[in-house]
């Protein structure tokens, strides 16, 4: 039940490392790290990537990237029951930045992200929660990228039903 500390340590020690001037998060993580990085379906990458928008950008905050995690690590735990996945969504297979669903452009692919964020399938060059996610969620009724991600896994593949959640919103 101490999970969320050791992620708020291990996420200050970055921010540290990341100010100090060292730039390069393959030599952040301690085996330890790792492996508690694993214990809850997070790659090494992508905590980086939150590190290095909220040292950036400061944001997503680090409340933010720390329920993003929570919902990852629950459906890691309860949907996979801890077991990786072997697939990898690349950037190829996403769609464009001006795809549309319904009238909104930038959906399919934010939906493709959360998806594969869920499962654990994210390249390491992308991540959900980036500077455009962030930008679709603010812009489509203020979501908050956990509450997309567990609206996403409740509805599962129907995109009907995310368009629907998300239209009631703005």
């Amino acid at each position: 039940m101490t999970w969320n500390n050791t992620f708020l340590t291990l996420f200050n020690h970055c921010i540290a490392v990341y100010q100090s001037g060292d730039h390069d998060y393959e030599h952040y993580y301690t085996n330890e790290d790792d492996a508690f990085l694993a214990s809850i379906g997070c790659q090494p990458r992508e905590f980086f990537d939150f590190v290095e928008d909220f040292c950036g950008e400061g944001e997503p905050s680090i409340s933010t990237a720390l329920l993003i995690a929570a919902v990852r690590r629950d459906y890691f735990m309860t949907v996979q029951k801890g077991i990786h996945s072997s697939k990898v969504l690349s950037p190829q297979e996403l769609p464009t930045f001006g795809d549309e669903l319904e009238g909104m452009a930038y959906l399919p692919r934010i939906l493709a992200k959360g998806r594969a964020k869920l499962r654990g399938e994210l390249d390491p060059d992308i991540m959900f929660g980036c500077g455009g996610d962030r930008h679709f969620l603010k812009n489509h009724g203020d979501i908050h990228p956990a509450d997309f991600l567990r609206h996403l896994w409740a509805a599962g593949d129907d995109d009907a039903k995310m368009t629907a959640w998300i239209k009631s919103l703005i």
